[in-house]
């Protein structure tokens, strides 16, 4: 089973309804994508403004997002030797998922297991740069919230 790490950076409190949707959705998609055996994923939950930091220095877009996904491995390498197969880190702005599920019209529940889903395809390979691609990644995710019962 996948092991999953959560780091409240926020100074806020998370509820526990909110790590579990995060949880449920990270695991579900490393069943649906027979993830290894020994696999990590550490989630940060961080800021509008420290993913605001983020995105500028690793995309180089000065703008507040929701998710961000830094893969350990780049598509095809894995670890040496039977070391836990660490599929990166997600990082959540926890302020947007909040105002997003608001906005929305929906839990928090359900826009925290979105987005963990999302950054999880992201480290699993998957994109959405082109319509095909973005169709192929979205239907996954929506699959993986209903198995999680997270609907809109």
């Amino acid at each position: 089973m996948i092991e999953i790490e959560i780091i409240n950076e926020t100074g806020g409190e998370l509820t526990a309804g909110c790590e579990k949707s995060v949880t449920d959705a990270i695991r579900l998609c490393a069943e649906a994508e027979n993830a290894a055996e020994n696999a990590e994923v550490c989630v940060m939950l961080v800021t509008n403004e420290a993913i605001k930091n983020l995105n500028a220095r690793y995309r180089g877009a000065d703008a507040e997002t929701d998710v961000l996904s830094f893969p350990q491995y780049g598509p095809g390498e894995a670890p040496a030797g039977g070391a836990p197969r660490a599929y990166g880190d997600i990082v959540i702005s926890l302020e947007k998922a909040l105002s997003q599920a608001r906005e929305y019209g929906h839990s928090p529940e359900r826009e925290t297991g979105f987005l963990a889903a999302h950054g999880m395809l992201h480290l699993m390979g998957y994109d959405h740069m082109t319509p095909g691609d973005e169709k192929i990644m979205f239907d996954r995710q929506e699959e993986i919230l209903s198995k999680a019962g997270l609907f809109r």
